[in-house]
């Protein structure tokens, strides 16, 4: 655990110190990574399939706001559609403009969950993200976490109708955009996976602030349960055809990936906790303290060895001048 703690404060240091150089190839590294999904899954515009196209557009992203990195990709998204079908493009833009809406009104700032949500679903550990904004973040991550999975569902959606949708003929516009309007919000799968995160991450939450101990770890876990069991019972509901094995496998693996957070964010010592109890004017205050587990990292310390000068032999000179070393 020490050896942990040492290499955690290392990273730390590491991270303040080159911090000017870290952030910008971590949102490079986000965008680049989100383009790249986009293109493998509606791919439509051969010009932006182009890596060379991806890399330019996601070393943009590395100087301006997260903020701006999501419009992009949602750009990105919608010419894809609209290559494909100005019927998807439309409607996809509809909702995007009512997620912006809702997302820079209430969770402006938790602008990688609505790039990285997408990502996990595609990587199939999609329950790691209610658990995290549930110990990080606020009730009204929700919203992110939210548009997140609505953004994922659609772009799926719209993927898996594609062969249904070159069906429709050039006078089927109505029905080409009702068929497309039914199919969001009839998506049966999309709404109980967003009714479990909502609850998964306010449960989490509210237990997470309990003065309990190892309250983070209850929370995690109790917050995983919850969501295996809001999706279980969503699908003997609704038919969803969610893979149970999937389910748990993915939820144990998001479960470790909390675990490593909270090491980061919140490692306390229990065993050392302290009740503090003490009095003003007005008022007795009844305080439990929870030490923080630090640990100092090891200066590296430079030795200089001076050789005194007697034991330096120096070179001496015969009578003719030939230098020779002394015996």
């Amino acid at each position: 655990m020490t050896n942990l703690l040492v290499l955690r404060e290392q990273l730390k240091k590491f991270y303040g110190k080159y911090e000017i150089y870290i952030t910008p190839v971590c949102k490079f590294l986000v965008a680049f990574i989100s383009f790249i999904m986009i293109n493998q899954t509606i791919g439509y515009m051969s010009a932006l399939n182009s890596i060379a196209v991806v890399l330019i557009l996601a070393l943009l992203c590395s100087f301006l706001p997260m903020n701006l990195t999501v419009v992009i990709a949602a750009g990105v998204t919608l010419a894809h559609l609209y290559a494909f079908s100005l019927e998807c493009a439309v409607v996809a833009l509809a909702v995007f403009i009512l997620m912006f809406i809702l997302y820079f009104r209430f969770s402006p700032k938790d602008t990688l969950v609505v790039l990285l949500t997408p990502l996990c679903f595609l990587l199939k550990i999609p329950y790691v993200v209610p658990l995290a904004m549930g110990l990080i973040g606020t009730p009204i991550s929700v919203v992110s976490v939210g548009c997140g999975v609505v953004v994922y569902y659609v772009i799926h959606y719209m993927s898996e109708s594609a062969s249904v949708l070159n069906t429709f003929d050039a006078e089927g516009v109505v029905e080409k955009f009702r068929y497309i309007i039914d199919g969001i919000i009839g998506n049966k799968t999309m709404l109980v996976v967003l009714a479990a995160f909502t609850v998964t991450i306010v449960v989490v939450y509210f237990i997470r602030r309990l003065s309990v101990d190892y309250a983070w770890t209850i929370a995690m876990i109790t917050g995983a349960l919850i969501d295996i069991l809001i999706l279980l019972f969503g699908d003997l509901i609704y038919s969803t055809n969610v893979s149970i094995l999937g389910l748990i496998l993915g939820s144990i693996v998001s479960v470790f990936l909390v675990k490593v957070l909270e090491f980061f964010v919140f490692n306390v010592d229990y065993s050392r906790t302290e009740l503090v109890q003490f009095e003003d004017d007005e008022y007795y205050y009844y305080v439990k303290a929870v030490p923080k587990n630090t640990v100092a990292t090891p200066e590296k310390r430079v030795k200089t060895i001076r050789v005194p000068e007697k034991a330096v032999n120096h070179p001496q000179k015969d009578a003719d001048g030939t230098r020779r070393m002394p015996k």
